[in-house]
């Protein structure tokens, strides 16, 4: 699609909070330097390197030596690979710099892409090393955050007040709708602020705009990724109601890029504008969840 000058003005000095370069344990199209040289010859701020196996506050350390004037951001996600529910994983990646936490993802016991059996309908590029790592025995149980009565569990609690110490930010990962909801709530009993919920559209979210607006109203800014509609996981218009729905203003947008047969990650970002202005948001809404609203996550004062 032709993306306009004002999709691209819209977006300028965007942070992307979910990036998934080289690099990785998956084949990507480009890799952290290459990315950041690109977001500075478009005027974009920054992003945040995601992995589902390892933690990268490292190579974000490496990318802001290498490309001055661009803002990368480690991050952790509390899958098998670095001990699932682990305080101590989050306490390092806290002290190392890292800006986001994800809950489980690939491992989550709501996700089930990765396992054997699924249907093989669109799946995600990690699932065959969900099912490789099976077929060796060394896939433990799936992760649950609650327990029978649907509480959360004492070590997630110990978690988020992890993140909460290190003024890091909470995203819910690849959750289900219950459990979602109670770590919101949990977040707010730790006095943790920043919260995201994970690409609301993505099949095993699937959010309804309820929900999503229900999770706002208690602080909640709810993440929308490009990829999840760029590949017909859900519609664009689906998309286009729940943002309307929660608001612009509790709304951020991602590209959820990288992979090897998708569009470029700035130009994913862009095209996600161009959509959005298609459908009658305005330039200034776009630009508060491309550029305001993920500036006041991740940035400190």
């Amino acid at each position: 699609m032709t993306i306009s000058t004002t999709a691209w003005k819209a977006i300028e000095g965007a942070y992307d909070l979910q990036v998934h370069v080289a690099p990785d344990v998956i084949e990507r199209r480009t890799d952290d330097i290459d990315l950041a040289r690109d977001f500075l010859d478009r005027g974009l701020a920054g992003f945040v390197l995601k992995s589902h196996y390892v933690p990268t506050a490292e190579r974000a350390q490496v990318v802001r030596r290498a490309v001055p004037g661009i803002e990368a951001y480690g991050a952790l996600t509390l899958n098998h690979a670095v001990g699932g529910i682990n305080p101590v994983a989050v306490e390092i990646a806290g002290r190392s710099g890292c800006r986001i936490v994800w809950m489980p993802t690939v491992d989550a016991a709501n996700e089930t892409a990765g396992r054997p059996g699924a249907s093989s309908a669109k799946l995600p590029f990690w699932a065959s090393i969900q099912r490789e790592l099976s077929t060796k025995g060394i896939a433990p149980p799936p992760i649950t955050v609650l327990d029978a009565e649907d509480r959360v569990l004492p070590g997630v609690m110990q978690c988020l007040e992890l993140i909460a110490e290190h003024d890091m930010i909470l995203a819910t990962g690849h959750l289900g709708r219950v459990e979602i909801a109670a770590v919101v709530e949990a977040c707010r009993d730790v006095g943790l602020s920043r919260v995201v919920v994970t690409h609301a559209e993505f099949p095993s979210q699937n959010l309804t705009p309820e929900e999503q607006t229900a999770l706002a109203s208690r602080g909640a800014v709810i993440e929308h990724c490009f990829t999840t509609m760029f590949t017909n996981k859900a519609s664009w218009e689906t998309c286009f109601e729940n943002v309307r729905a929660a608001g612009p203003n509790r709304c951020l947008l991602s590209s959820d890029l990288g992979q090897t047969i998708n569009p470029p990650v700035a130009e994913g970002l862009a095209s996600f504008a161009e959509r959005l202005l298609d459908a009658g948001f305005t330039a200034a809404e776009v630009r508060m969840m491309a550029v305001d609203n993920p500036r006041r996550l991740v940035e400190r004062s």
